[in-house]
C-alpha cells in the first residue's frame, strides 16, 4: 500500500467519522446512550445495585409477565459486554454486537433507508425475537428440555437487535458476498455453544438465530419494496 492510498483511506475514515452524527443521528444518539448507561452501571452503582438492575431488566419469562415494557426498554439501554477487557470472549461479542451490529450496521440502515426503517430493523430483533424466544422457552419447559430456573435467567442487552441489524446489512453487500455473510451471522451465535438441551441450544442462541431470521425477512421486504419504487417512475413515463 503506497502513501497516497493510505492517505486516501485515512481521509475517507476521518470524513466518515466527522459526518457520522449528521448522517445517522438516531444511531449516534443511541450509541452515546449505551455508553453512558454502561459507564453508569459499571462505575456509578455498587456491584449489588448493578446486579439488581440487570436482574430487573432481564427479558426472562418472569419479568416479561410482571413488567414487560420496562424489561424490554431497560434491556435495550444496556449492552452485555466489555470494551476494556480485550482478552475476554465478552470483548469479541461487544465488537460484533455493539461494533458491527449497531455502530456500523444500524447506522448504514439509517443512512440508506431512513430512521423509521432502521428502528424497525432493531425492534424486529429486540422485541420480536425476545417474544418468540419466550414462546420457545415455554414449549421447552413443558417438554422438560430447559430447567425451571430459566424462567428467571439473566438475559439483557442489545444483542438481538444488533443481530437483526447484522442480517439486514446483507443488502449492502455484492451478491457474491451475501451467502458468506449470512453464514457468519447465523454461525457466530453457535460458536462455543455446547450446552444443548434436547433438540435446542441454549435459549439465548435460539434468540440470536430468530433475530437473524427476522433481520433477513425485513431485508427481503425492503429489497422488494425498493424494487417496486425503482420501477414506478419508468411505468409512469410510459403512460399515454
Amino acid at each position: 500500500m503506497n502513501a497516497r492510498t493510505l492517505l486516501g483511506l485515512l481521509t475517507g475514515l476521518l470524513r466518515a467519522v466527522r459526518t457520522y452524527p449528521r448522517r445517522s443521528p438516531m444511531t449516534s444518539g443511541y450509541v452515546g446512550l449505551l455508553l453512558l448507561g454502561h459507564a453508569w452501571v459499571e462505575y456509578g452503582l455498587s456491584p449489588a445495585e448493578a446486579d439488581d438492575l440487570r436482574g430487573y431488566i432481564s427479558t426472562n419469562l418472569d419479568n416479561l409477565h410482571d413488567h414487560p415494557v420496562r424489561a424490554l426498554v431497560g434491556s435495550a439501554l444496556l449492552y452485555d459486554g466489555t470494551l476494556t477487557d480485550i482478552a475476554s470472549t465478552g470483548f469479541g461479542g461487544t465488537l460484533i454486537t455493539l461494533g458491527l451490529g449497531i455502530v456500523v450496521g444500524l447506522a448504514w440502515a439509517e443512512r440508506r433507508y431512513g430512521t423509521l426503517r432502521a428502528a424497525a430493523v432493531f425492534l424486529a430483533g429486540h422485541v420480536g425475537a425476545t417474544l418468540i424466544t419466550a414462546g420457545v422457552i415455554l414449549l421447552a419447559l413443558r417438554q422438560g428440555w430447559y430447567p425451571p430456573s430459566v424462567r428467571a435467567a439473566s438475559d439483557y442487552g442489545i444483542s438481538y437487535g444488533a443481530q437483526a441489524a447484522l442480517a439486514f446489512v446483507v443488502l449492502a453487500l455484492p451478491r457474491w458476498a451475501r451467502l458468506p455473510w449470512a453464514a457468519f451471522v447465523l454461525a457466530w451465535p453457535l460458536a462455543g455453544d455446547g450446552d444443548w438441551s434436547g433438540p435446542l441450544p441454549e435459549f439465548t442462541t435460539v434468540g440470536h438465530l430468530l433475530a437473524a431470521a427476522l433481520g433477513f425477512v425485513v431485508a427481503g421486504v425492503t429489497a422488494a419494496t425498493a424494487g417496486e419504487r425503482a420501477g414506478a417512475p419508468a411505468a409512469v413515463r410510459t403512460k399515454g
